[in-house]
């Protein structure tokens, strides 16, 4: 039982003792002490004064006399102004620290039968270039949010939603069809989607060239420079063919489609070496050439219904000025579809492949206006979810150098930055002298483990919700807020225990009271305990960022604790050993926290 909820039926027990007045748990408002004052608990007795009829010291007074003679876990208290400040008893906190110990997955809530079964959509590439910083921050939010969602007891799958078709894919396609000379990933040695990507740069270069030669001619003939760049960028041959091709491909041209089918191809295999690497699953990926059609089925069904209307050119529209929007478009006059109708379609896909109780899209927050809509529009279609979806939106991630642009190449590519995370902790560990003693295989392992924990903590740790600049440089110190630090304290304290199995030091199952524990000991296991608590706010938050800085938090106060007081050393012997089980039992919450947010940890650095 939580320390906090016996506090909270003696002090309801106290209120009946004392003024005859029941009162609801509600009303009993528990909270830490904060750090400069003494105790550990506070209870704000503000609310009890009608039924006192006495000022808020000598309530306080009276509470805390009745607290220390009723509760056992009441060692001592103090009254400031109307606030009574508790302090828990040694032997309630090793009583804490046994019930910790006994539950290999603290703070974690499974799943049952019963619990509400969430989706989650995350990742969601384009298939004509590889996965960028982008797609980083969203993979890892999508990510460690599912692992969270999971941790608080609901059924969760994860799911991707593939852009495998449209205009941009044709590009790709036709640049490699007239200057790709029958390249392979085989024959250039490239992954899948690096060189995909290199055609979709290839074929905006080419298309730039023409528009930039055209617009020299129009302009030759007296148009000023914007309207020779209209009219070019309308005349190029280069993006008809594209266009042409795209024709093709939706009336299902067969040489397109196998042209299509093989270049996606080659983008799926890099993409899986990409998630594999950045340790990110799926369990069930839809795309868009496969739902973009039952949109469109859904939205004519809308149509019928009255809940859509359609314009002269024959487009299909939605009237959401009632809902304080504007208009919004479902289906061009030509019949084509837009992302709307696509976003549509996937879920009514999802709807039949899953019972759903609660829909999370991860999108970056230019769209927050899509997913208003979205909402609104499934809900109109009757899907029981739509009202409360969740558009988990997030800020854009730049480099110190600032911005990236795709069409020109001048993207950071997810797996390069991956590669170089783990060389540059290669490096770092290297003149540190943390990799001393390993063999090649566990020094390179550990830097993999090191390199791509730097990068997903550094992102994590940051409120989603903000743009943020990643440093890759800052994100690899071993000192300070992150990854490579916690995991260095992991490490340092496996080590810790290996040495003390060594000397034949034996955890026992109930570590026994009666030891006086100094207030530091009480802090770092009120800190432990806390993990629950962070997991359920993290959960109802959305925010893995909860979870990253508690286990920062954590490890600074571990380490503190760690530099002043011996653990090994000490020479009364049932003292050293709840000193080793309490650092086993900080190491078990960090590896948790940080498997939350798919963090590994290395038990040697």
């Amino acid at each position: 039982m939580k320390i906090e909820d016996k506090i909270v039926a003696s002090v309801i027990s106290g209120l009946k003792a004392l003024y005859g007045q029941e009162v609801p748990e509600k009303m009993v408002q528990i909270q830490k002490t904060k750090k400069e004052f003494e105790g550990h608990l506070t209870l704000v007795v503000f609310p009890f004064l009608k039924m006192s009829r006495k000022g808020p010291e000598q309530t306080a007074q009276e509470i805390g006399e009745y607290l220390k003679a009723n509760e056992p876990a009441v060692a001592a208290f103090n009254v400031i102004k109307g606030f009574l400040n508790l302090t828990i008893a040694s032997a309630t906190w090793i009583q804490l620290l046994n019930e910790i110990q006994a539950d290999e997955q603290y703070g974690l809530v499974k799943a049952t039968e019963t619990s509400p079964l969430v989706m989650i959509e995350y990742s969601s590439p384009n298939t004509n270039k590889p996965l960028h910083l982008g797609h980083v921050r969203n993979n890892l939010l999508g990510n460690a949010l599912a692992n969270i969602v999971a941790a608080n007891g609901n059924k969760v799958v994860k799911t991707n939603i593939v852009n495998d078709r449209g205009i941009h894919i044709c590009k790709s396609m036709l640049a490699w069809k007239k200057y790709g000379n029958g390249e392979t990933p085989e024959t250039s040695g490239k992954k899948g989607d690096h060189l995909v990507g290199d055609y979709y740069v290839s074929f905006d270069k080419h298309y730039k060239a023409e528009v930039k030669e055209l617009m020299a001619g129009y302009t030759a003939q007296g148009m000023n420079d914007e309207e020779a760049k209209a009219k070019a960028e309308a005349a190029s041959p280069l993006m008809q063919e594209a266009r042409e091709m795209l024709v093709k491909w939706e009336a299902g041209d067969p040489e397109v489609r196998g042209l299509w089918e093989m270049m996606n191809n080659w983008v799926y295999a890099g993409f899986d070496e990409t998630y594999k690497k950045m340790g990110v699953s799926f369990d069930k990926i839809y795309y868009e050439s496969n739902t973009y059609l039952e949109g469109k089925e859904k939205v004519m069904e809308g149509l019928e219904k009255g809940f859509f209307f359609k314009k002269e050119d024959g487009s299909v529209w939605a009237d959401l000025t009632a809902e304080g929007l504007d208009h919004k478009l479902l289906l061009r006059g030509d019949g084509t579809s837009v992302y709307m109708t696509q976003d549509i379609g996937t879920a009514k896909l999802r709807f039949a492949d899953y019972p759903i109780d609660k829909m999370i899209y991860v999108v970056g927050n230019e769209q927050n206006y899509h997913f208003q809509v979205l909402s609104i529009l499934l809900d109109k279609l009757g899907f029981e979810w739509g009202k409360s979806l969740v558009h988990f939106s997030y800020g854009m991630v730049e480099l110190p150098e600032g911005k990236m642009k795709s069409r020109e190449g001048t993207v950071v590519d997810a797996d390069d930055l991956m590669e170089e995370m783990i060389t540059t902790a290669k490096e770092t560990s290297q003149e540190l002298g943390k990799l001393d003693g390993l063999t090649q295989e566990e020094a390179d392992d550990i830097a993999r483990i090191v390199g791509l924990g730097a990068l997903k903590y550094f992102i994590l740790k940051v409120d989603a919700r903000k743009n943020m600049t990643f440093n890759p440089k800052e994100s690899i110190d071993f000192n300070g807020n992150t990854g490579p630090f916690i995991q260095y304290t992991y490490a340092r304290i496996q080590s810790v225990l290996r040495k003390a199995a060594e000397s034949g030091i034996v955890i026992p199952e109930q570590i026994p009271a009666g030891i006086e524990l100094s207030e530091k000991e009480e802090g770092l296991i009120q800190m432990v305990a806390d993990f629950a608590a962070v997991v359920k706010q993290a959960g109802e938050d959305y925010s893995p960022s909860i979870i990253a800085n508690y286990t920062y938090d954590l490890v600074k106060e571990y380490n503190q604790f760690y530099h002043d007081f011996s653990i090994l050393r000490e020479e009364n012997e049932a003292v050293k050993v709840f000193r080793v089980a309490l650092s086993a039992n900080v190491a078990k919450v960090v590896r948790l926290g940080m498997g939350l947010l798919g963090i590994e940890v290395p038990s040697r650095m």
